[in-house]
């Protein structure tokens, strides 16, 4: 028998059917096991599974990852961890395998709501960089001078340093799709009114990202929310 059960799945219908549903991990687990969840799906529906397998005596930590496709490969992702301190230290030997940045958060949930967080940001700085690069372009800068520059300034960012090339060379091969990106918008906004929080400028995002699908550009890398602009602005950003 196996210790731990490790899921990464897409959403959050999809966790809780593989957890609680008919064959899944509820009915086939055994008390003293973990359940590690590194999918982002919305964190009340990772606390509603928790509460079910602690029933049974199998303890969960949800932990979601950042770094992308480049992360994963490097064994270099930053994982976002919530659950009791215990479980965390039984996860932790395995988290260190995969990251580099490796943070207990608090109780279960703690994680997903961290790591919607982090696609807030992500999702707002690819969508800044796209409109100030368009911007720039339909003003006749040079865009590879104009990323030179703004890398170093303030307006510099994880983003700016490895998705920059990506829209230079018009390479939009998907390391995190905006599909994805999409959906994770979607659950911030579910769980942003679960908490009562207000994020004006991340449902004003999310319309973009569902442009972008409409227009069957879901299967892009998510800094190709630039082709969106371009598309307003009647400019490309110049490819090498």
């Amino acid at each position: 028998m196996v210790d731990t059960i490790i899921t990464m799945l897409p959403n959050s219908p999809d966790v809780e059917l593989v957890a609680l549903g008919q064959s899944g991990i509820k009915e086939g687990a055994k008390r003293g096991q973990l359940f590690i969840d590194m999918s982002t799906i919305n964190p009340i529906v990772s606390q509603k599974i928790a509460k079910e397998l602690s029933a049974i005596g199998v303890a969960s930590v949800d932990a979601p990852v950042s770094g992308g496709e480049k992360g994963a490969i490097d064994a270099a992702l930053s994982i976002m961890a919530g659950g009791e301190p215990q479980d965390f230290e039984r996860a932790l030997p395995l988290f260190q395998a995969m990251g580099k940045t490796i943070t207990h958060m608090g109780p279960l949930g703690s994680g997903g709501f961290t790591k919607l967080a982090n696609q807030i940001i992500v999702a707002i700085n690819l969508t800044a960089m796209g409109e100030a690069l368009v911007f720039g372009a339909k003003a006749g800068v040079d865009p590879q001078k104009m990323i030179r520059a703004l890398s170093g300034g303030l307006a510099n960012s994880k983003c700016l340093e490895q998705k920059s090339e990506k829209i230079l060379t018009g390479d939009f091969a998907p390391g995190f799709k905006i599909d994805l990106h999409s959906k994770d918008l979607s659950l911030i906004q579910e769980a942003a009114r679960s908490v009562g929080a207000p994020i004006p400028t991340a449902a004003l995002v999310e319309q973009f990202f569902s442009a972008l699908r409409v227009r069957g550009r879901g299967g892009l890398d998510h800094s190709g929310v630039i082709t969106l602009f371009e598309d307003l602005a009647g400019v490309q950003v110049r490819r090498r």
